[in-house]
């Protein structure tokens, strides 16, 4: 069998398997990202960075990490910043990261109050950011 006969096996991401990271520490309850979009040029040939909307559980705890950003840039503090990250997982294992960059929440809204569901309540956050990198963690 030559070479370009031979099978390989293609390799996907399942879009479940992801983390999402705030200044290096794992930010549990995220259900969602939603509109990453990796690169992106204007009409000019200048890079664009678009929002994404990050969709989590309403948490309680006032002290974990998301929380404290919320508080400050509700506050009033001049738009505070955070790294993300964005983490792909394959099987346990990372296999590639968007490291977000100067990360400030725009707007945060919240899926429906009804008496009539047992879903949780969503709290959709608007992310806007300076900069993106993106890593590829499985490759040798």
């Amino acid at each position: 069998m030559t070479e370009a006969n031979t099978m390989v096996a293609v390799d996907s991401l399942v879009a479940n398997e992801f983390a999402v990271e705030i200044e290096g520490k794992l930010m549990l309850g995220v259900f969602r990202v939603e509109g990453l979009t990796t690169f992106k040029l204007d009409d000019i040939g200048e890079r664009v960075f678009e929002p994404f909307l990050l969709s989590k559980m309403v948490q309680r705890d006032g002290n974990n990490p998301f929380n404290r950003w919320l508080t400050e840039t509700v506050s009033g503090a001049d738009r505070p910043r955070r790294e993300l990250a964005i983490v792909a997982i394959d099987d346990g294992v990372e296999t590639r990261r968007w490291t977000v960059k100067g990360a400030w929440i725009k707007e945060v809204r919240y899926s429906s109050f009804d008496t009539g569901s047992s879903e949780m309540v969503e709290e959709i956050v608007t992310i806007v950011y300076d900069d993106l990198e993106e890593h590829w963690s499985a490759t040798p």
